[in-house]
Protein backbone atom coordinates (compact mmCIF):
# COMPACT_ATOMS: atom_id res chain seq x y z
CA UNK A 1 0.00 0.00 0.00
CA UNK A 2 1.56 2.98 -1.17
CA UNK A 3 -0.12 6.99 0.09
CA UNK A 4 1.27 10.18 -2.12
CA UNK A 5 2.28 11.76 1.45
CA UNK A 6 2.52 11.06 5.35
CA UNK A 7 -0.10 13.09 5.70
CA UNK A 8 -2.74 10.94 3.76
CA UNK A 9 -1.04 7.67 5.63
CA UNK A 10 -2.22 9.43 8.55
CA UNK A 11 -5.63 9.96 7.70
CA UNK A 12 -5.97 6.40 6.57
CA UNK A 13 -4.97 5.63 10.02
CA UNK A 14 -7.32 7.35 11.56
CA UNK A 15 -9.89 6.01 9.41
CA UNK A 16 -8.76 2.46 9.78
CA UNK A 17 -8.85 2.84 13.81
CA UNK A 18 -12.63 4.01 13.88
CA UNK A 19 -13.61 1.34 11.52
CA UNK A 20 -11.57 -0.96 13.89
CA UNK A 21 -13.26 0.77 17.22
CA UNK A 22 -16.29 0.04 15.38
CA UNK A 23 -15.95 -3.66 14.62
CA UNK A 24 -14.67 -5.05 17.63
CA UNK A 25 -17.55 -2.95 19.03
CA UNK A 26 -20.39 -5.17 17.81
CA UNK A 27 -18.87 -8.07 20.21
CA UNK A 28 -16.91 -6.50 22.87
CA UNK A 29 -19.02 -3.84 24.94
CA UNK A 30 -17.74 -0.93 26.55
CA UNK A 31 -14.00 -1.02 27.25
CA UNK A 32 -13.91 1.41 24.74
CA UNK A 33 -10.09 2.76 26.90
CA UNK A 34 -9.10 -0.89 26.94
CA UNK A 35 -9.81 -1.34 23.45
CA UNK A 36 -8.06 2.40 22.48
CA UNK A 37 -4.63 1.20 24.86
CA UNK A 38 -4.28 -2.63 23.10
CA UNK A 39 -4.89 -0.64 19.10
CA UNK A 40 -2.20 2.14 20.23
CA UNK A 41 0.08 -0.58 21.05
CA UNK A 42 -0.22 -2.78 18.01
CA UNK A 43 0.55 0.59 15.83
CA UNK A 44 3.15 1.67 17.92
CA UNK A 45 4.63 -2.20 17.71
CA UNK A 46 4.50 -2.65 21.50
CA UNK A 47 3.33 -5.33 23.22
CA UNK A 48 0.28 -5.11 26.25
CA UNK A 49 -0.89 -6.90 29.79
CA UNK A 50 -4.08 -6.78 30.99
CA UNK A 51 -4.94 -6.80 34.56
CA UNK A 52 -8.40 -7.55 35.69
CA UNK A 53 -10.40 -10.28 37.45
CA UNK A 54 -12.10 -13.55 35.41
CA UNK A 55 -14.71 -12.65 32.90
CA UNK A 56 -14.38 -9.11 31.76
CA UNK A 57 -13.58 -10.18 27.90
CA UNK A 58 -10.00 -10.43 27.74
CA UNK A 59 -9.74 -13.10 25.69
CA UNK A 60 -12.33 -12.46 23.89
CA UNK A 61 -10.89 -9.43 23.03
CA UNK A 62 -8.08 -10.73 21.89
CA UNK A 63 -9.51 -13.31 19.33
CA UNK A 64 -12.07 -10.30 18.11
CA UNK A 65 -8.79 -8.71 17.23
CA UNK A 66 -7.04 -11.42 15.44
CA UNK A 67 -10.22 -11.54 13.59
CA UNK A 68 -10.34 -7.87 12.71
CA UNK A 69 -7.17 -7.52 11.61
CA UNK A 70 -6.97 -10.92 9.76
CA UNK A 71 -4.00 -12.24 11.66
CA UNK A 72 -2.90 -15.46 13.07
CA UNK A 73 -3.52 -16.08 16.84
CA UNK A 74 -2.33 -18.58 19.36
CA UNK A 75 -3.66 -18.34 22.96
CA UNK A 76 -1.22 -20.20 25.63
CA UNK A 77 -3.07 -20.80 28.94
CA UNK A 78 0.19 -20.18 31.66
CA UNK A 79 -0.02 -23.05 34.22
CA UNK A 80 3.00 -23.87 36.90
CA UNK A 81 4.13 -27.00 34.77
CA UNK A 82 4.63 -25.21 31.19
CA UNK A 83 7.96 -25.46 29.60
CA UNK A 84 9.94 -23.04 27.69
CA UNK A 85 9.67 -25.14 24.96
CA UNK A 86 5.82 -25.27 25.17
CA UNK A 87 5.98 -21.57 23.94
CA UNK A 88 9.18 -21.53 21.53
CA UNK A 89 9.02 -24.66 20.13
CA UNK A 90 11.63 -27.80 20.42
CA UNK A 91 13.78 -30.42 18.13
CA UNK A 92 12.63 -33.47 17.50
CA UNK A 93 14.23 -36.80 15.93
CA UNK A 94 12.53 -37.24 12.43
CA UNK A 95 12.35 -40.46 11.05
CA UNK A 96 15.66 -39.74 8.85
CA UNK A 97 17.71 -39.36 11.82
CA UNK A 98 18.01 -35.94 11.59
CA UNK A 99 16.31 -33.14 13.97
CA UNK A 100 14.00 -31.27 12.96
CA UNK A 101 12.46 -27.93 14.84
CA UNK A 102 9.06 -28.11 15.37
CA UNK A 103 7.51 -24.69 15.84
CA UNK A 104 5.73 -23.71 19.11
CA UNK A 105 2.35 -21.37 19.60
CA UNK A 106 5.18 -18.52 19.47
CA UNK A 107 5.46 -18.40 15.54
CA UNK A 108 1.49 -16.59 15.58
CA UNK A 109 1.24 -12.76 14.39
CA UNK A 110 -0.62 -12.21 17.78
CA UNK A 111 0.35 -14.10 21.15
CA UNK A 112 -2.62 -14.52 24.16
CA UNK A 113 -0.34 -15.30 27.39
CA UNK A 114 -3.06 -16.16 29.49
CA UNK A 115 -2.35 -15.65 33.32
CA UNK A 116 1.18 -14.82 32.71
CA UNK A 117 1.50 -14.75 36.25
CA UNK A 118 1.14 -18.47 36.86
CA UNK A 119 3.85 -19.81 35.22
CA UNK A 120 7.59 -20.41 36.98
CA UNK A 121 10.29 -17.32 35.73
CA UNK A 122 11.87 -19.24 33.35
CA UNK A 123 8.86 -20.02 30.94
CA UNK A 124 7.65 -16.39 31.24
CA UNK A 125 11.70 -15.10 30.41
CA UNK A 126 11.37 -17.31 27.30
CA UNK A 127 8.39 -15.77 26.02
CA UNK A 128 9.77 -11.89 27.29
CA UNK A 129 13.04 -12.61 25.72
CA UNK A 130 11.07 -13.83 22.29
CA UNK A 131 8.82 -9.95 23.08
CA UNK A 132 12.12 -8.31 22.84
CA UNK A 133 14.10 -9.73 20.42
CA UNK A 134 11.13 -11.03 17.74
CA UNK A 135 13.41 -13.85 17.42
CA UNK A 136 14.15 -17.14 18.87
CA UNK A 137 17.40 -19.52 18.83
CA UNK A 138 16.88 -23.35 19.30
CA UNK A 139 19.97 -25.57 18.81
CA UNK A 140 21.92 -22.47 17.66
CA UNK A 141 19.82 -21.52 14.90
CA UNK A 142 17.51 -18.32 14.56
CA UNK A 143 14.29 -18.19 13.86
CA UNK A 144 12.35 -14.99 13.23
CA UNK A 145 9.16 -14.13 14.28
CA UNK A 146 6.49 -13.34 11.81
CA UNK A 147 5.56 -9.71 11.23
CA UNK A 148 3.44 -8.13 13.16
CA UNK A 149 4.51 -9.65 16.59
CA UNK A 150 2.32 -8.91 19.60
CA UNK A 151 1.45 -10.12 22.66
CA UNK A 152 -1.75 -9.40 24.25
CA UNK A 153 -0.81 -11.20 28.66
CA UNK A 154 -3.01 -11.26 30.89
CA UNK A 155 -2.73 -11.12 34.83
CA UNK A 156 -5.01 -11.74 37.68
CA UNK A 157 -4.45 -9.39 40.36
CA UNK A 158 -6.61 -11.56 42.84
CA UNK A 159 -6.07 -15.51 44.11
CA UNK A 160 -2.31 -14.37 44.17
CA UNK A 161 -1.53 -17.73 45.55
CA UNK A 162 0.64 -20.29 43.94
CA UNK A 163 1.81 -16.85 41.84
CA UNK A 164 4.93 -16.02 39.99
CA UNK A 165 4.54 -11.86 39.83
CA UNK A 166 6.25 -10.89 36.58
CA UNK A 167 9.82 -8.97 37.78
CA UNK A 168 9.38 -4.90 37.46
CA UNK A 169 12.94 -5.79 34.45
CA UNK A 170 10.37 -7.80 32.61
CA UNK A 171 7.26 -5.80 33.19
CA UNK A 172 9.42 -3.16 31.56
CA UNK A 173 9.06 -5.01 28.01
CA UNK A 174 5.42 -4.22 28.16
CA UNK A 175 4.71 -0.45 26.54
CA UNK A 176 1.07 -0.50 28.07
CA UNK A 177 -0.55 -1.73 31.87
CA UNK A 178 -3.74 -1.96 31.29
CA UNK A 179 -6.17 -2.10 34.27
CA UNK A 180 -10.05 -3.24 33.33
CA UNK A 181 -12.51 -2.42 35.63
CA UNK A 182 -16.42 -3.95 35.81
CA UNK A 183 -18.91 -2.84 33.29
CA UNK A 184 -21.54 -0.56 34.02
CA UNK A 185 -24.82 -1.52 34.90
CA UNK A 186 -26.21 -0.45 31.48
CA UNK A 187 -23.08 -1.95 29.78
CA UNK A 188 -23.91 -5.32 31.71
CA UNK A 189 -27.31 -5.83 30.85
CA UNK A 190 -26.69 -5.50 27.23
CA UNK A 191 -23.74 -8.01 27.61
CA UNK A 192 -25.91 -10.51 29.11
CA UNK A 193 -28.61 -9.59 26.51
CA UNK A 194 -26.17 -10.26 23.86
CA UNK A 195 -24.57 -13.96 25.29
CA UNK A 196 -27.82 -15.37 26.70
CA UNK A 197 -29.18 -15.53 23.41
CA UNK A 198 -28.53 -16.63 19.81
CA UNK A 199 -26.58 -13.94 18.31
CA UNK A 200 -24.24 -14.73 15.42
CA UNK A 201 -21.98 -11.86 14.38
CA UNK A 202 -20.30 -11.81 10.81
CA UNK A 203 -17.02 -10.02 11.63
CA UNK A 204 -15.37 -7.91 8.81
CA UNK A 205 -11.75 -7.92 8.28
CA UNK A 206 -10.45 -4.50 8.61
CA UNK A 207 -6.94 -4.77 7.88
CA UNK A 208 -4.06 -7.00 6.71
CA UNK A 209 -0.30 -7.83 7.88
CA UNK A 210 1.28 -5.28 5.38
CA UNK A 211 -1.24 -2.57 5.89
CA UNK A 212 -0.69 -2.87 9.97
CA UNK A 213 3.62 -2.71 9.51
CA UNK A 214 3.20 -0.03 7.21
CA UNK A 215 0.97 2.28 9.87
CA UNK A 216 4.03 1.10 12.42
CA UNK A 217 6.92 2.88 10.01
CA UNK A 218 4.38 6.02 9.86
CA UNK A 219 3.57 6.21 13.69
CA UNK A 220 7.33 6.42 13.90
CA UNK A 221 7.69 9.10 11.01
CA UNK A 222 4.97 11.01 12.79
CA UNK A 223 7.24 14.89 13.74
CA UNK A 224 7.03 15.81 17.41
CA UNK A 225 8.37 19.26 18.45
CA UNK A 226 10.89 19.70 20.93
CA UNK A 227 8.54 21.15 23.79
CA UNK A 228 6.23 18.19 23.52
CA UNK A 229 9.63 15.56 23.99
CA UNK A 230 11.37 17.48 26.45
CA UNK A 231 7.44 17.12 28.34
CA UNK A 232 7.50 13.45 27.72
CA UNK A 233 10.98 12.85 28.94
CA UNK A 234 10.62 15.09 31.88
CA UNK A 235 7.02 13.03 33.16
CA UNK A 236 9.63 9.85 33.25
CA UNK A 237 12.50 11.86 34.64
CA UNK A 238 10.44 12.95 37.64
CA UNK A 239 9.39 9.79 38.84
CA UNK A 240 13.39 8.73 39.89
CA UNK A 241 13.24 9.49 43.82
CA UNK A 242 16.59 11.19 44.79
CA UNK A 243 17.07 12.58 41.47
CA UNK A 244 17.35 16.06 41.07
CA UNK A 245 14.28 16.80 38.44
CA UNK A 246 11.66 14.19 41.48
CA UNK A 247 8.70 15.98 43.18
CA UNK A 248 8.27 15.90 46.75
CA UNK A 249 5.96 13.21 46.68
CA UNK A 250 7.95 10.72 44.07
CA UNK A 251 10.93 11.31 46.94
CA UNK A 252 7.95 10.70 49.51
CA UNK A 253 6.11 7.98 48.35
CA UNK A 254 8.47 6.26 45.40
CA UNK A 255 11.57 3.44 46.10
CA UNK A 256 12.16 3.50 42.33
CA UNK A 257 10.84 5.29 38.80
CA UNK A 258 10.70 4.56 35.38
CA UNK A 259 13.62 4.14 33.10
CA UNK A 260 14.43 5.21 29.83
CA UNK A 261 12.15 3.02 27.74
CA UNK A 262 9.46 4.61 29.43
CA UNK A 263 10.68 8.35 27.80
CA UNK A 264 10.82 6.15 24.67
CA UNK A 265 7.17 4.84 24.81
CA UNK A 266 5.87 7.95 26.08
CA UNK A 267 7.11 10.13 22.94
CA UNK A 268 5.93 6.88 20.72
CA UNK A 269 2.52 6.31 22.37
CA UNK A 270 1.69 10.20 22.25
CA UNK A 271 2.49 10.20 18.21
CA UNK A 272 0.36 7.65 17.25
CA UNK A 273 -2.45 8.78 20.04
CA UNK A 274 -1.96 12.06 17.88
CA UNK A 275 -2.39 9.83 14.51
CA UNK A 276 -5.21 7.57 15.52
CA UNK A 277 -6.82 11.30 16.44
CA UNK A 278 -6.60 12.51 13.22
CA UNK A 279 -3.62 14.79 14.42
CA UNK A 280 -0.63 15.26 12.65
CA UNK A 281 1.68 15.81 15.50
CA UNK A 282 1.35 15.24 19.13
CA UNK A 283 0.87 17.89 22.12
CA UNK A 284 0.86 17.26 25.57
CA UNK A 285 -2.21 16.40 26.04
CA UNK A 286 -1.54 13.58 23.88
CA UNK A 287 1.31 12.78 25.76
CA UNK A 288 -1.32 12.75 29.30
CA UNK A 289 -3.44 10.41 27.64
CA UNK A 290 -1.56 7.67 27.36
CA UNK A 291 0.98 8.21 30.74
CA UNK A 292 -0.91 6.50 33.04
CA UNK A 293 -1.22 2.92 31.62
CA UNK A 294 2.96 3.59 30.17
CA UNK A 295 4.20 4.47 34.09
CA UNK A 296 2.30 1.94 36.18
CA UNK A 297 4.06 -0.41 36.36
CA UNK A 298 7.08 0.96 35.74
CA UNK A 299 7.55 2.67 39.54
CA UNK A 300 7.87 1.22 42.88
CA UNK A 301 5.56 2.51 45.81
CA UNK A 302 7.53 2.15 48.92
CA UNK A 303 5.98 1.10 52.61
CA UNK A 304 4.86 4.88 53.33
CA UNK A 305 2.53 5.13 50.12
CA UNK A 306 0.91 1.56 50.72
CA UNK A 307 0.34 2.30 54.20
CA UNK A 308 -1.35 5.82 53.43
CA UNK A 309 -3.32 4.13 50.09
CA UNK A 310 -2.05 6.60 47.77
CA UNK A 311 -1.99 4.82 44.45
CA UNK A 312 0.79 4.95 41.79
CA UNK A 313 -2.40 6.53 39.24
CA UNK A 314 -2.63 9.40 42.35
CA UNK A 315 1.52 10.25 41.68
CA UNK A 316 1.16 9.64 38.13
CA UNK A 317 -1.65 12.53 37.70
CA UNK A 318 -0.22 14.88 40.12
CA UNK A 319 3.15 14.85 38.08
CA UNK A 320 0.64 16.36 34.96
Amino acid sequence: MKYNSDIEGIDALSASYEKLKQEIGTIIVGQDDVIKSVLISIFSNGHCLLVGVPGLAKTLLVNTLAQVLHLSYNRVQFTPDLMPSDIIGSEILGEDRTFKFLKGPVFSNIILADEINRTPPKTQAALLEAMQEKMVTVGGITYPLPRPFFVLATQNPIEQEGTYPLPEAQLDRFMFNVILSYPSFEEEIRVVKNTTANRNVELQKVLEAEEIAYYQRLVRNVPVTDHVLRYAVSLATKTRPGTSMATDDVNKYLSWGAGPRASQYLVLGAKCHAAVSGKYSPDIEDVQAIAEPILRHRIVRNYKAEAEGISTEQIIRKLF
